[in-house]
């Protein structure tokens, strides 16, 4: 089957299971959801980074992916932030307590540590969003920030791409798709605004787009290098067309926790 057929079938199946989860569920399901998404990322990253051995670091990795989403929706920021100090704790001791006569590669250590911060406690940011009032449409915003990003970046790229934006990060982003990305995350966070958020200013959604779309490119170069460091084409095979989880979550890695500040700290 042609790839971009797999990609439209594989998006107007999960676009409704995205839809349903957070429009009808609660934020306990919503949690859920974002849980088992961060379970199969970790998944990916610790194969991109480990390969296939290793358990001892994917059980701590997978237990992050557990307990910082639950942290966010028992206790908000607050027990998210004291559950990922007690992790970081929690990894430093127990690459102590297994040093034997030699201590264990640091870089194992480096590697864990890092992939909980990019993933759990990131990403975690977006169950923080879910539970603010008018959460919903928050989360909503954010999808319409990233996909209509990503939607005018690949159909603009394809048309007049001509100049690469990091060929030596990933050889298919352009200049001009990115310059697509941006402008198309601020028409539809504008309309999406018009009719679901009506009380946020025409400015602070103009900077969310703006500021959002470019963090969203930068997750994607951020994966793409890891991918690269790994010489993996896709995370996974997960969503066919997408790739693997970690394909679908980069671009909001490092837009989520932003949303959710700007939110919290310029708009409330």
């Amino acid at each position: 089957m042609n790839p971009h057929a797999k990609r439209w079938i594989t998006g107007i199946i999960a676009a409704p299971v995205v839809f349903a989860v957070v429009f009808f569920g609660n934020v306990l399901i919503f949690t859920g959801l974002i849980t088992l998404l961060l379970l199969g990322g970790f998944l990916e990253y610790h194969r991109m980074v480990f390969g296939d051995g290793r358990h001892f670091e994917r059980a701590e990795g997978l237990a992050a992916a557990l307990f910082l989403p639950l942290s966010s929706f028992l206790g908000g920021v607050t027990l998210l932030t004291a559950s990922s100090v007690f992790l970081f704790t929690a990894l430093f001791l127990l690459y102590l307590f297994r040093a034997g006569d030699v201590l264990p590669d640091m870089a194992d250590l480096m590697k864990v540590t890092f992939g909980v911060v990019y993933l759990p406690f990131l990403f975690s940011h977006a169950v923080l969003i879910r539970g603010l009032d008018g959460g919903t449409a928050w989360i909503f915003f954010i999808v319409v920030l990233a996909f209509s990003g990503d939607i005018s970046a690949f159909y603009v790229g394809r048309t007049w791409g001509r100049h690469k934006l990091m060929p030596n990060v990933s050889g298919g982003k352009t200049v001009e798709g990115t310059l697509g990305l941006v402008a198309g995350s601020i028409l539809g966070c504008l309309v999406f605004r018009y009719v679901f958020l009506p009380g946020v200013s025409v400015l602070d959604t103009v900077l969310l787009a703006f500021l959002g779309s470019i963090l969203c490119q930068l997750g994607d170069l951020f994966e793409s290098a890891i991918k690269r460091g790994a010489d993996m084409k896709d995370s996974g095979g997960f969503f066919p067309g997408h790739g693997g989880v970690l394909d679908r979550l980069d671009s909001l890695i490092l837009m989520v926790p932003f949303v959710y500040y700007y939110i919290i700290l310029v708009i409330r």
